[in-house]
């Protein structure tokens, strides 16, 4: 690790193959936690180079637990995470809604490492029990069109690194690499990012993946659609900015979409919502970003036919049964 940090210190950048190398030996626990503390501190002071991302998603594909879920064509909704924006779980609340569709979803996730509540941390308050076992995944998926795949279950770099990054607290490399190591390669995706600069970088390597996908960034900093801004939309054909009136009918306010302040406020509004409770802004922002995911699918010939199939599951309780099959199926 002492090559790569002297690199690192004179201002340079490691190549993709230097990349790849340092993420395997973590993977593998070659290293202790300071060392590995000081080469993520780099990169929370400078922008990480596409080569050298390429290079950590590299070996984190390289040492992952694959699932190939029977060959179905799933889709992930899925954020950065680390805008620092505090809101309920919005993606994954859009991806039960998604499987109330009939959509399959291999929903990725971790426990939040920048905020209270990630998609691991609200999936557990649930009572889901988190497994890397392919045949159990596969049963689910076929049952209730939804599957969880906690990130460290699959990923060796990222199990060591966990307890490193909430001790920091701090948006990390790891945040950029989530969205694209699902361990299911999932042939849709929409991504949520913090910044138009991640966006510009995630449309880069996501155009060489062959995969359909749309990558979604909220204009005042949002990794999803918050209705609070105009939302800039990047897919495979090209660019775009959607309003607030046009994604969700109308602007909500940040208060609105505010999550809680522990594991089990976050996962008493992730019910609420789910149940048909939500507030009109909250059932809003899920339905928009779940939408735009199912309409990254071309299942839909519109957004607004996308948006309607997305009403339809909340509003009926298919979205909601999704979850209780989901969870009875844990025991």
């Amino acid at each position: 690790m002492k090559a790569y940090l002297q690199i690192l210190f004179e201002h340079k950048t490691l190549t993709r193959e230097q990349a790849r190398e340092v993420l395997v030996n973590i993977g593998k626990g070659v290293y202790n936690e300071h060392e590995i503390t000081a080469f993520m501190t780099v990169y929370l002071m400078r922008t990480i180079t596409i080569p050298e991302l390429q290079g950590f998603r590299d070996a984190l594909l390289e040492l992952c637990v694959p699932v190939k879920l029977n060959g179905s064509k799933v889709l992930d909704i899925v954020g950065t995470g680390g805008d620092g924006k505090n809101t309920f779980n919005i993606s994954t609340l859009a991806c039960f809604i998604v499987a109330g569709t009939g959509q399959k979803v291999a929903k990725h996730g971790n426990y939040g490492a920048s905020s209270v509540s990630g998609a691991s941390n609200v999936m557990e308050q649930l009572g889901y029990r988190f497994k890397n076992d392919e045949l159990s995944l596969e049963k689910e998926l076929d049952e209730t069109n939804i599957c969880f795949l906690h990130a460290p279950l699959f990923h060796p770099a990222l199990k060591t690194v966990g307890p490193i990054r909430r001790n920091l607290g701090m948006r990390t490399f790891f945040n950029m690499l989530g969205p694209m190591v699902n361990p299911a390669t999932p042939a849709y995706q929409l991504v949520g990012v913090y910044s138009l600069e991640m966006a510009r970088i995630y449309n880069y390597l996501l155009q060489e993946n062959g995969t359909s996908f749309t990558i979604i960034h909220g204009l005042d900093g949002y990794d999803e659609i918050s209705l609070t801004n105009d939302t800039k939309v990047i897919t495979r054909e090209g660019e775009y900015i959607m309003t607030p009136e046009q994604l969700g009918r109308r602007r909500v306010s940040q208060s609105d979409i505010e999550g809680g302040r522990t594991p089990e406020e976050a996962a008493a509004i992730f019910l609420q919502i789910l149940k048909g409770g939500g507030s009109w802004a909250q059932n809003a922002v899920v339905l928009a970003n779940a939408a735009m995911g199912l309409h990254a699918t071309g299942s839909y010939a519109t957004y607004d036919d996308a948006y309607q199939a997305s009403v339809e599951s909340l509003d009926s309780g298919k979205a909601y049964g999704v979850l209780q099959s989901l969870i009875k199926m844990q025991s």
